[in-house]
């Protein structure tokens, strides 16, 4: 019964975000077709600067407001071991999407791996509550609709960020909507229970970065520079896997 009430209330507060992110998309191109973009120093793989700070402040309100106060309470009610089942459950549904992108990136290694932690842990990990793939040397390959663009030879385009989803670029922007579709959590019929899950997922993600949010907001003398930054390189870094270096971002 208290899992069912500190549920209800976050996955009102996330269906509401999920309301505003369906229009992320159309306010990227609005802000496009606009022009709302360029300073004469405008970074190259920034164009839209003055826009993305603003969608930055916003969401940093939102985050403020209603993400870290859910997660941090989120944290200090439930017991780690709690918290790491969580996560490992959602974890192996991800796995599923990973699985489908790695097939479409013809990555035969990956596939296999992916498809047996899958099975492993959804079988001998109570429906993956425990990740036992990892501890038999079977790790996580994270996956998704940008990386399989990307790996197709779609370049990065312009960084974009994304009303309550955050950094992004215009290739991963235009892959949302089938990651999306692709999301396991579709499969469960009844409304309410796909709004909680995927509240519980939301703050579960959340609360795994709260230090480090907190670091950086002591670190980084304009957080906005410093997260656009690491995002577009270790998006690079994603992208690429293992291959030889390019300029992925801007293209």
């Amino acid at each position: 019964m208290k899992t069912r009430s500190f549920l209800s209330p976050a996955s009102h507060a996330v269906k509401r975000i999920a309301d505003h992110a369906r229009w992320a998309g159309a306010a990227v191109i609005l802000a496009v077709l606009a022009g709302c973009a360029t300073g004469p120093n405008a970074n190259p793989s920034d164009p839209f600067e003055p826009f993305n700070r603003g969608v930055f402040s916003f969401n940093e309100k939102v985050d403020e407001v209603v993400l870290v106060p859910v997660s941090t309470a989120y944290v200090n009610v439930l017991p780690s071991m709690v918290r790491t089942g969580v996560n490992n459950f959602f974890g192996n549904l991800g796995d599923i999407w990973s699985f489908a992108n790695s097939v479409a990136q013809l990555k035969l290694q990956n596939s296999a791996e992916t498809f047996m932690r899958v099975n492993v842990n959804t079988i001998f990990g109570l429906g993956g509550l425990i990740d036992v793939a990892t501890e038999v040397g079977i790790d996580r390959r994270d996956e998704d609709f940008g990386k399989t663009l990307g790996r197709w030879g779609v370049g990065a385009g312009p960084y974009v960020v994304l009303p309550l989803l955050g950094p992004s670029t215009l290739r991963d922007t235009a892959a949302k909507p089938v990651d999306l579709y692709g999301d396991a959590l579709n499969a469960v019929q009844d409304v309410a229970w796909r709004n909680s899950l995927t509240a519980l997922r939301v703050v579960d993600k959340r609360s795994q970065y709260l230090r480090a949010g907190r670091l950086i907001d002591d670190a980084a003398l304009d957080k906005y520079s410093f997260t656009r930054d690491a995002f577009l390189q270790r998006r690079r870094s994603q992208i690429q896997d293992g291959r030889a270096p390019d300029d992925d971002a801007g293209k």
